[in-house]
């Protein structure tokens, strides 16, 4: 049997629940896939709270995942069995020992690259591929301001702005995760608890502000983040775990401001495009650009105990669950 986290009602971490259900082999055009490590990220918690809606009741949780091959179904041509995978897309589940998948949106794995390390980056890794090269492309020589600096996906973009020659400018919630930031890349860092944000944006950039802001915070740091933007400036809310962003388009106007709240489904399809966004991802591990592994191991069974560690806001880099 096949054990399995769902939840029957929106709540807490309380009403993550371990189960076990039967799973069958894969039809037409799927693979089942045994996890190694599976990714708990912040969208894991919209879906448990009802901040985003699931299909139905009892769901599933978690839609990244690494593991092996077990079997395809028919018509399944550049998946194998054997093939070390991962995915970011797809239905809910992924905190699971074993789950069948649509094929197409498997990531076959380099050799080059550990289980540990991948369940980092499909969907952290490449959160940080589209915000900083397809959402807001950046060239080399910008100074920008990230918020959540010290999370799973800001210890990536760390590393990547630094790759680019970019002045990454990282708030973060303590000195600690301060020293994490800079130790990552991060050129500088800003304590919100004892900073003020925009104060010191302005500080930093000689008053000029800077030309994109990226938000996983929200409702927290809406104010901060329009007022460190320069003229024309761009807001990129991709995330929002202080609650969500209401924005009144006067507020926008002020300074000419952009504002974009993308989302990954909508950035890694085709699959061929998905393809490409993970081996320019895979390449920069390879070269030794971006070094990245858990932070925090739990098993499938604690799942609810992770969750409580991701909404701490106490944690840094990755955490991943272990069947």
């Amino acid at each position: 049997m096949n054990r399995v986290i769902r939840f029957h009602q929106i709540g807490g971490p309380e009403v993550l629940k371990l189960e076990t259900v039967e799973v069958g082999a894969p039809g037409p055009g799927q693979a089942r896939v045994r996890h190694s490590h599976i990714a708990v990220n912040f969208i894991d918690v919209y879906f448990r709270t009802g901040q985003y809606p699931v299909p139905s009741f009892p769901s599933g949780l978690g839609s990244d995942a690494v593991g092996v091959v077990e079997a395809v179904g028919e018509g399944v041509s550049d998946i194998r069995v054997g093939d070390r995978v991962g995915y970011l897309l797809g239905p809910l589940g992924a905190y699971a020992d074993v789950r069948v998948m649509p094929a197409d949106v498997l990531i076959p794995l380099p050799d080059g690259i550990s289980d540990s390390t991948a369940s980092t980056l499909i969907m952290k890794g490449m959160t940080a591929q589209y915000l900083f090269r397809q959402v807001y492309p950046l060239k080399g020589g910008e100074t920008i301001l990230y918020h959540a600096a010290a999370g799973g996906v800001g210890l990536i973009a760390c590393q990547w702005a630094r790759a680019l020659g970019v002045n990454m400018i990282g708030v973060v919630s303590s000195d600690e995760k301060a020293a994490i930031a800079k130790a990552h890349g991060c050129a500088h860092t800003i304590v919100s608890t004892r900073e003020d944000i925009a104060q010191r944006v302005m500080e930093i950039t000689d008053g000029q502000g800077v030309p994109v802001v990226f938000d996983s915070v929200g409702k927290d740091t809406l104010q901060a983040s329009l007022a460190s933007l320069q003229a024309r400036g761009t807001l990129v809310s991709n995330g929002t775990s202080s609650g969500p962003v209401n924005i009144d388009s006067r507020m926008l106007a002020v300074k000419s401001l952009w504002l974009t709240r993308p989302a990954m489904v909508h950035y890694a399809k085709p699959r061929a495009h998905m393809l490409d966004m993970a081996k320019e991802l895979f390449d920069k591990v390879l070269a030794g650009n971006i070094v990245s592994e858990p932070s925090h191991v739990f098993s499938l069974t604690e799942a609810g105990q992770a969750h409580r560690l991701l909404e701490s806001r106490k944690s840094t880099g990755a955490i991943v669950l272990m069947p």
